[in-house]
């Protein structure tokens, strides 16, 4: 994949849920990820308890991410659009107690 102007983080459990998909949704995800890098601002500016977020449309499909410095995106989640938002939410409080641990 042709890097864009921000440098894309992709943790391995969203990896893995990539590579899992079926190749016409895999092949729309990258060309919307190649969007994202280069356009960050492109998706939608999540709220409330998912502030700070962003959520690009693929079909029946979403890919959250956020901006984390100037020049990276850190992606969040992949998923159907159904139940993508309690994942992320579910996701971001598993971090929040992971770093409170530490």
């Amino acid at each position: 994949m042709k890097q864009g102007h921000y440098r894309l983080n992709v943790p391995g459990e969203v990896a893995g849920i990539a590579c899992s998909l079926h190749p016409e949704l895999k092949r729309k995800i990258k060309s919307s990820l190649q969007i994202i890098m280069n356009e960050s601002g492109s998706g939608k500016a999540l709220k409330d308890e998912l502030a700070g977020l962003r959520s690009f449309r693929v079909g029946r499909f979403r890919i959250i991410y956020r901006i984390s410095s100037k020049n990276q995106i850190d992606l969040v989640a992949i998923g159907p659009r159904m139940r993508i938002y309690e994942e992320t939410y579910r996701i971001l409080k598993k971090e929040v107690r992971e770093k409170t641990k530490r």
